[in-house]
C-alpha cells in the first residue's frame, strides 16, 4: 500500500487457503491476532485499491496465525485468489495502537533505500520477513533480490526524512 495514507498498517499476509469453504490461514506481522478489532474491516489490495472485507469467523492458531473467513469468500477459488496478499487495517481499528505511538517500525521500510556501511546503495527494500529474533529485509538490487538481516547491532544510521537506512551488511550477502 505504498504511498497510501499512514492511517493503514500492514498487519498480516494470507499464507494459504484452508479447506473448501473460503477460509484462509493468515500470518500476523507487526501485531498479534489479539490486537485486531474484529468488528472493523480489514483491507486487501485489488488493482491498487484497498478493498474492505469484514471478518465472519476468526480462530486464533498459536501466537501469530489465525484461521479466518472474510465476507464474500465462499469457496476455494475465492481463497486462492487472495493467497499471498498482504492484509491491512486502519490504525484506529487496532487495540493498543494509538495515534500517539510514533517511531519507525519495520513495516514502514518497504520503499526505503538500503545503503551499506560506507554509504553505497545496495538496493530498495521491497518487503521483510518477521523471523522471530532475526527479522530480514528483502532488497531489490540490480542483480536480483537478496535477504539482509535487520538487527539493532547492524544499523549504522537511519535518515527518516530521505528514507535511507545504512546497515553494516555481513560480508558475502551483496
Amino acid at each position: 500500500m505504498s504511498g497510501a495514507s499512514s492511517d493503514f498498517l500492514r498487519i498480516a499476509r494470507v499464507l494459504k487457503s484452508y479447506g473448501t469453504e473460503g477460509e484462509i490461514l493468515v500470518g500476523f506481522r507487526e501485531i498479534g491476532p489479539e490486537d485486531l478489532n474484529l468488528k472493523e474491516p480489514v483491507f486487501i489490495m485489488f488493482d491498487g485499491l484497498p478493498v474492505p472485507f469484514f471478518i465472519e469467523s476468526f480462530q486464533q492458531r498459536g501466537n501469530s496465525k489465525a484461521l479466518v473467513r472474510l465476507t464474500g469468500m465462499k469457496n476455494l477459488d475465492d481463497a486462492e485468489e487472495i493467497s499471498g496478499s498482504d492484509v491491512f487495517a486502519r490504525r484506529s481499528a487496532l487495540h493498543d495502537l494509538s495515534d500517539e505511538e510514533e517511531g519507525l517500525t519495520v513495516d514502514m521500510l518497504p520503499g526505503w533505500t538500503l545503503l551499506d556501511e560506507d554509504g553505497r546503495k545496495v538496493g530498495i527494500i521491497s518487503d521483510y520477513e518477521p523471523i522471530p529474533g532475526n527479522t530480514c529485509l528483502y532488497v531489490e538490487t540490480g542483480s536480483g533480490t537478496i535477504m539482509v538481516p535487520l538487527h539493532d547491532d547492524l544499523i549504522v544510521d537511519i535518515d527518516e526524512e530521505n528514507q535511507l537506512i545504512r546497515l553494516r551488511v555481513p560480508e558475502g550477502l551483496i
